[in-house]
């Protein structure tokens, strides 16, 4: 009898310490994975998120840029990582595009990750160097088709949804546009501003500043309703390609099999962020609409997303390596 009691009395210490950990977390600095450079959507995105939640949980969240591969190396790091909610990955579009892109990739987009809340989702803009005599959706058609394989365009990288949107404008306009890839968005608007690669699509965080100040000129949003920073632009499908829609979201993962407490905790301080005034009217500025939800929301969003963009890159014959 004496031993049965001390045997239950070992299993609930056990059973109450995930507890305890979720009630103590966080006790110490996280770290916030960002696969891509300075510069981009994604950094400039997941360092608002980052601040916002140093202030909220109380521990600094450090931001750890690892780029390369279109976002893969990041991606595995976080994968890796030990379930205890101190390290965070901060995804978008690459996070389910590099799966079916790439011949060997080492980790699963849905089964390896635990999401935690979407953060936002954004337009992306198809935009060209204003010394290409293009000025809408159907003279840039005109002119790749005038020309095949002669005009090139930038993306953030392999696999980065800049690269697969403009795929799937190529498909869909029945255009041959050459494809050069970057390094993530800072690196290829150097190239892009210069007039070095005269069309690319990103985001428009990055882009909204080089558009307003006319250095770039804009032809379309990709996503299906227009863009409310950007009124003025027309969506590529009502500009010219009927039915085109690429929205980018961007969102928190955690690696699996951490604690749905600690889960729970992020979500709702992300939740809790997103409600701010002040975080809603920096992100307006950007062009980035907030979204929040449960993690189940942005689970759910994610299994969507893979099948989808698993069918574009077989449409499109995309591969890489």
């Amino acid at each position: 009898m004496k031993s049965t009691i001390t045997a239950v009395f070992l299993l609930s210490l056990f059973a109450a310490a995930p507890d305890a950990a979720a009630q103590q977390y966080p006790d110490r600095p996280l770290r916030l994975v960002i696969g891509f450079p300075p510069g981009g959507a994604m950094d400039i995105l997941g360092r608002i998120a980052a601040q916002r939640l140093t202030d909220a949980l109380g521990q600094q969240m450090v931001v750890d840029n690892r780029s390369g591969a279109g976002g893969m190396i990041a991606t595995e790091i976080a994968a890796r990582s030990a379930p205890d909610g101190y390290t965070l990955h901060f995804v978008s579009l690459p996070h389910v595009i590099n799966p079916h892109l790439y011949k060997k990739v080492n980790y699963d987009a849905v089964r390896d990750f635990a999401p935690v809340a979407q953060f936002v989702s954004v337009s992306l803009a198809l935009v060209v160097h204003p010394s290409l005599p293009v000025n809408s959706v159907p003279e840039l058609v005109a002119l790749a088709k005038a020309r095949p394989g002669q005009l090139n365009y930038a993306s953030a990288g392999s696999g980065s949804s800049g690269h697969l949107a403009m795929e799937l404008f190529k498909t869909m306009a029945g255009t041959n546009i050459a494809h050069i890839p970057y390094k993530g968005t800072g690196p290829l608007l150097i190239d892009v501003l210069a007039g070095q690669v005269p069309v690319t699509v990103a985001s428009l965080v990055g882009l909204i500043p080089q558009i307003q100040a006319g250095r770039l000129r804009a032809l379309g949003v990709t996503s299906a309703r227009r863009s409310a920073v950007m009124p003025d632009m027309p969506t590529i499908a009502e500009a010219g390609v009927p039915g085109y829609d690429v929205t980018q979201w961007f969102g928190m993962v955690a690696p699996a099999a951490t604690p749905v407490a600690v889960i729970s905790r992020l979500n709702g301080e992300m939740n809790k962020m997103l409600a701010m005034p002040e975080v809603r009217k920096i992100l307006a500025a950007r062009g980035a609409d907030p979204a929040g939800g449960s993690a189940a929301d942005f689970a759910a969003l994610i299994r969507k997303e893979d099948a989808k963009w698993a069918k574009v890159v077989k449409d499109s014959g995309a591969r890489v390596d």
